[in-house]
């Protein structure tokens, strides 16, 4: 879901405030200035560490936002190992104010060239502020579908089960296809998933198809009826 940027060749995306380090508040970031070497060895850990210090943030300040991604997916009980990133979505209206939030808090928010998220950090490790999910605006039907789950001791809004694996699975494309990154997050899930409204969300694109397709035969998911296929 995240893709990395060229930080020297960030520019400003229109319709958002400028974005740089600010002092942070103690009250609000109080291990904002931990040491690299403070940080838990493990990679996992170290993520559901930044998660839950920027979700505290956001949640205290009355921003609507969903936890996305493999924490997301780890908040509602896959285990596999978290070596990538954090990723928030919030409503694309909203990106001003929640920059503004993590520059008090004395995050660095920056633009990368990609006009769907901004990007942060938080002890070392990178955060996504998504506001397009699956090539879609995040919308307060989205938000509202989320549920308040515990992420490592700290309840914050996680999107859905459904809302989650179809942002997963609408993505696949032709430049971005790891079904093995998304296959352990559907096994967990498959129970909690509805599967028809995935199927009718991401329509007849080849990429997602085939990993629907893929999980039928695996039998993770039940196939679909003959009559419904092309």
């Amino acid at each position: 879901m995240a893709r990395h940027a060229d930080d020297d060749a960030l520019e400003q995306r229109a319709g958002v405030a400028e974005l740089r380090v600010a002092t942070g508040d103690p009250e609000l970031v109080p291990q904002n200035d931990v040491l690299a070497d403070d940080l838990p060895v493990d990679r996992s850990q170290a993520i559901l560490q930044a998660a839950k210090q920027v979700g505290s943030i956001l949640k205290r300040k009355g921003h609507a936002f969903a936890l996305a991604g493999s924490v997301a997916a780890y908040a509602h009980g896959s285990t596999q190992n978290l070596q990538h990133d954090v990723d928030f979505c919030f409503r694309p209206e909203d990106a001003d104010a929640v920059a503004a939030t993590l520059r008090e808090a004395g995050l660095p928010v920056y633009t990368p060239p990609e006009d769907w998220l901004l990007k942060s950090s938080c002890l070392g490790q990178q955060v996504d502020l998504i506001f397009e999910l699956a090539h879609q605006p995040v919308t307060t039907d989205v938000l509202e579908r989320a549920r308040e789950l515990s992420v490592d001791s700290v309840f914050m809004p996680v999107l859905s089960p459904t809302d989650l694996v179809h942002s997963l699975v609408a993505a696949f494309s032709e430049h971005h296809c790891d079904f093995g990154a998304v296959l352990p997050i559907a096994r967990t899930l498959r129970e909690k998933v509805d599967w028809d409204a995935v199927r009718r969300s991401c329509g007849d694109e080849p990429m997602p198809d085939a990993f629907l397709y893929f999980l039928e035969r695996l039998q993770v998911i039940e196939p679909r009826p003959k009559e419904e296929r092309r």
